[in-house]
């Protein structure tokens, strides 16, 4: 009964339909509201509100940690309720509105959106909605599934709205670890120094007084969207396998890797799934989404601790994972995503961090969230913090797309998310680019030719000798970088006809 997940007697009478909920957000307001890359995402409160839009018209700055599941920002869309949107979205219906202008989109690094809060830069925070397992007997918040901004927005707002999930198991009490920053300038540094440790508290601790009302929901987290292994993603695996092998044999890593980050996404959790077949043991995660494969490595015995922001899982994962939580406990800590995308820890810990491009160019430039440099996939996610601050920096794409008509290495990327000097490593099926102490120069051979599709490398090859005849550090001929682009919108096909 969820009357047992409501230890404080003095909220209990604040449950409520989502409904009845709904009416305490008004015209305007910012609402912050949990899910971190469909996990832990409010349930209820989405629909009351769309259907609240559609019958009395007003729109709303929504904050969350990441993409929300259920469809919740196709049905906020829809009802014609968001006027500006953030840090991160999957979804295709809000991405349309946003590359028509219609939704005000700022696609932010995960590790600076609550700093933005904090500063004032949205206002006030008005409404806070939390999806929770339980409320304890003080008043403070147990997370469900994820963590992401849920903290720091249930501490900002004005009015915090709970949404007991009775879906989400009840022995996620315990598996977080609740850590928020001081005050600048005179902040106390964030003491992590292993991936394993817990420097917060297990709950989100606020006045009980802004609890403004409690909603009853049971519906699982959405099931993760990512698509199993296949045979060039196996191919990414073994070519960072055999790097990460030679890089220890000659002393520049330890046997011991250090802890890794991947970002969400089928090729990244499909790589990760490749090294199960690998020589490498005792390894650690330190990331924001831990995806099926992390699971998969720790039950194999190859991953022994984990920290996260979100547990996104696909379906038959989360059967298997939610409902044997207790052999998880002592492996797995969910934490604030401006932790686990906090630059202090990243650099400190040395991680290896492993991303996803959509494209990269010949110089290692790297473009994650713009077809053509101008239509909004997802957004940059946390890849920015880590890419910057990680030991190494990677990032994995297969060469082509739809059917070879696109190629993910060009002469130039139309959008820069991560420049050159922030990506280390890029892999295709094709092979590995190790671009660490190369000039621009010597940098294109080994992207053309070892990541490059062989139906695009003689045209790259031929960009760069006519770039030459310009010179300069970074030579470019500036009147074809965009070529193999105008050709895809063109033609639909990056090959010439």
């Amino acid at each position: 009964m969820y009357q047992d997940r409501i230890r404080m007697r003095a909220l209990k009478d604040r449950v409520m339909s989502a409904d009845e909920a709904a009416t305490l957000v008004q015209d305007g307001m910012v609402v912050g509201m949990s899910g971190f890359t469909r996990a832990g995402d409010a349930k209820d409160m989405p629909v009351a509100l769309a259907k609240r839009a559609r019958e009395q018209p007003m729109k709303i700055t929504l904050i969350t940690g990441a993409s929300l599941g259920h469809d919740s920002d196709k049905a906020l869309t829809e009802a014609g309720l968001l006027a500006r949107r953030l840090p991160f979205q999957v979804d295709a219906t809000l991405r349309s509105a946003i590359n028509r202008g219609e939704v005000m989109f700022v696609d932010q690094h995960l590790s600076e959106t609550v700093e933005f809060l904090r500063a004032g830069q949205f206002g006030r925070l008005d409404v806070a909605v939390i999806e929770a397992v339980a409320i304890t007997e003080d008043g403070s918040i147990v997370p469900s599934s994820s963590v992401g901004n849920s903290a720091s927005f249930a501490i900002l707002a004005d009015k915090v709205i709970v949404e007991i999930n009775l879906a989400q198991p009840v022995e996620f009490e315990g598996m977080h670890d609740i850590w928020i920053p001081g005050h600048r300038p005179h902040r106390e540094p964030l003491p992590i120094v292993n991936v394993s440790d817990r420097v917060g508290r297990t709950t989100v601790k606020i006045p009980p007084e802004k609890i403004a009302a409690i909603i009853i929901t049971d519906t699982p987290d959405s099931a993760s969207t990512v698509q199993p292994a296949d045979a060039e993603t196996q191919a990414i695996a073994n070519h960072l396998i055999e790097f990460f092998t030679h890089e220890v044999k000659r002393g520049r890593m330890p046997a011991r890797l250090p802890a890794i980050q991947s970002g969400i996404g089928t090729i990244a959790n499909a790589v990760l799934t490749g090294f199960l077949e690998s020589p490498f043991e005792h390894l650690t995660m330190y990331s924001e989404v831990l995806q099926d494969s992390t699971f998969e490595l720790m039950d194999a015995g190859k991953l022994d601790f984990a920290s996260g922001s979100s547990i996104t899982v696909s379906q038959p994962m989360q059967q298997r994972v939610f409902q044997n939580l207790a052999r998880y406990r002592d492996k797995l800590v969910l934490r604030p995503q401006e932790v686990s995308n906090h630059p202090e820890v990243i650099r400190r810990l040395g991680l290896i961090a492993l991303n996803t491009a959509l494209e990269a160019d010949i110089y290692g430039n790297v473009n994650s969230t713009h077809v053509y440099g101008t239509h909004m996939m997802n957004g940059i996610g946390g890849s920015g913090d880590f890419a910057r601050n990680a030991f190494l920096a990677i990032f994995a794409t297969k060469s082509v797309a739809k059917g070879g008509k696109v190629s993910s290495i060009v002469p130039m990327v139309p959008h820069v998310d991560h420049n050159e000097h922030d990506v280390d490593l890029i892999v295709t099926e094709q092979g590995l680019a190790d671009l660490r102490t190369l000039a621009p120069r010597e940098r294109v051979r080994l992207i053309v030719e070892n990541c490059a599709h062989p139906a695009y490398r003689d045209l790259l090859r031929d960009y760069y000798q006519d770039a030459l005849k310009y010179g300069g550090q970074t030579p470019h001929a500036l009147e074809r970088a965009y070529e193999m682009h105008i050709r895809l919108r063109d033609s639909g096909s990056m090959l010439p006809q």
